[in-house]
C-alpha cells in the first residue's frame, strides 16, 4: 500500500510541475525546495502568453527584459533539468518569448547550453552580431561542431572507406597479397575436402590496387533558407569530414538566391557555418547550374542536394539540369532534411517530378548519412536504400 502511495505521490508531483498550480490543477501538491525552483523556472517559460491575463490552470510566462535575468534563468534550468530537456526549453524560450535579440549579449551566450538549434539561431544573427558577442558565438558553434564530429566522424570514415574498398574488389587478384582470404574462403566453403583437410578455391576474391588518386567526387549543395538551419549545421560537419578523406574530392556550395562556394573552408566546419547566411529566397536551379560546372567526371560523381525543394527560380530548367546530370552518370540524391527532426515541409510536386526521373527525395538523419554515402559509392540503388533506411518523401 505504501509503495502504491509513493507512486501516486510521484505522479501528482509531476502533474503539479506540468500544470503549474494556481489552485486549478487539482493535485493538492505544494512544491518545496528544488521542486519550487524547478516550478519557478517552468512558470517563467510556459504560460498563457505575455498579452492579457492568464487563464486559470494555465501558466503565465515571462523571463524579464534584461540579459542578466535571462542568464540567471538559463543557469537555473541547467542546474535542475537534464541537458536534453534544457535544449528543448532554450529552443522554446527563443521561439515563444522572442529572446533572439538577447542572444547578442556575451553573458547570454556564456550561459546557454550549446546545441544544433542554438547554432542555427546564431547563424541567422550572424550579420548583426556585435563584435563583443562574436567570439562567444564562435565558441558556442565550435563546441557543437566538435561534439558532432566526435559523434559522426569515425562512423562516416569507416562507412566510406569500406565502400571504397568494396568497390575496388576484383574477381582475379594478380598477387597473393591482393587476395581477400576471408571472403575467398566463405565463397568456396562448398569446395572443402574433409579427407584432405583443405579447401580448393574455385573462385578467388581480391582487392583491386587502390589508386592514390581521388576515386569519387562529392558535391554537397546546401539550401540555406531559414527552415534548413539544422540541416546546414549537419551538412557542414559532414562536408568537413568527407573533405578529410584523400580518396574523395569534396566540394561544398551553399545557396539562397545567390550561390557561395565554401570548399576552401572545409578544413574547419566553423568557418563554413560562418560563411552561410540563413534566410532569404531560394534559387535551386541556379545552385544546381553552378554545381554542374564542378562536374568533370560524371560517372564518379555524387551530388547531394540538401533542400526542401521550394523553388523560387526556374522549375523547368531545374528539372532539365538534373536530367542532364543523371543521364551523364552523376548520382543525384535530394535530402529534404539532414537532421533528427523527421520529414519537414517540402514541395511535393518537385519531389515527385525528381522521383519520376530516378532521383530519390527523402529526409535523412545524421546517423543514417554515412550509410547513404556508402551506398552511393558502391553505386547501389539509392531509391531502394531510401525506402529501407530513411523517411521517404
Amino acid at each position: 500500500m505504501a509503495e502504491g502511495g509513493t507512486e501516486s505521490g510521484e505522479r501528482l508531483r509531476r502533474w503539479r510541475l506540468v500544470l503549474g498550480g494556481e489552485g486549478a490543477d487539482g493535485t493538492g501538491v505544494t512544491p518545496a525546495g528544488d521542486d519550487a525552483r524547478m516550478d519557478g523556472a517552468l512558470e517563467k517559460l510556459y504560460g498563457g502568453g505575455r498579452e492579457g491575463r492568464p487563464r486559470p490552470g494555465r501558466r503565465s510566462a515571462g523571463l524579464g527584459d534584461s540579459a542578466p535575468s535571462v542568464a540567471r534563468w538559463l543557469g537555473d534550468i541547467r542546474e535542475y533539468f537534464p541537458s536534453s530537456v534544457v535544449q528543448v526549453m532554450q529552443k522554446d524560450a527563443i521561439e515563444r518569448l522572442d529572446l533572439t535579440r538577447l542572444l547578442l549579449e556575451p553573458e547570454m551566450l556564456d550561459a546557454v547550453e550549446p546545441d544544433v538549434h542554438l547554432v542555427g539561431t546564431l547563424l541567422s544573427l550572424n550579420r548583426v552580431l556585435p563584435d563583443r558577442a562574436r567570439e562567444s558565438a564562435r565558441a558556442v558553434v565550435r563546441k557543437v561542431t566538435r561534439d558532432l564530429e566526435r559523434r559522426l566522424a569515425q562512423r562516416t570514415r569507416s562507412a566510406v572507406g569500406g565502400a571504397l574498398d568494396r568497390s575496388a574488389r576484383v574477381a582475379r587478384p594478380r598477387r597473393l597479397a591482393d587476395v581477400d582470404w576471408e571472403r575467398t574462403i566463405r565463397a568456396n566453403l562448398r569446395h572443402y575436402l574433409p579427407e584432405h583437410g583443405t579447401l580448393v578455391p574455385e573462385r578467388m576474391i581480391g582487392y583491386g590496387r587502390r589508386r592514390r588518386a581521388v576515386e569519387r567526387d562529392v558535391v554537397l549543395a546546401i539550401d540555406q533558407s531559414g527552415s534548413m538551419a539544422a540541416s546546414v549545421v549537419y551538412a557542414s560537419v559532414f562536408g568537413a569530414v568527407l573533405a578529410s578523406l584523400r580518396s574523395l574530392r569534396t566540394s561544398l556550395v551553399v545557396f539562397d538566391t545567390g550561390v557561395a562556394d565554401l570548399t576552401d573552408r572545409l578544413h574547419d566546419p566553423v568557418e563554413v557555418l560562418f560563411g552561410t547566411q540563413l534566410g532569404g529566397g531560394t534559387d535551386i536551379n541556379r545552385a544546381v547550374g553552378y554545381c554542374q560546372g564542378l562536374v568533370t567526371r560524371p560517372e564518379d560523381t555524387i551530388m547531394v542536394l540538401v533542400s526542401d525543394l521550394y523553388e523560387g527560380g526556374a522549375r523547368a530548367e531545374l528539372l532539365r539540369r538534373v536530367g542532364t546530370l543523371t543521364a551523364a552518370g552523376v548520382q543525384v540524391v535530394v535530402l529534404l532534411a539532414l537532421s533528427d527532426e523527421g520529414v519537414p515541409g517540402y514541395d511535393h510536386d518537385n519531389a515527385a517530378a525528381l522521383a519520376a526521373m530516378g532521383v530519390p527525395a527523402f529526409a535523412c538523419t545524421p546517423d543514417a548519412f554515412p550509410g547513404l554515402m556508402a551506398a552511393a559509392i558502391e553505386r547501389r540503388d539509392l531509391k531502394e536504400w531510401s525506402e529501407r533506411h530513411a523517411s521517404a518523401g
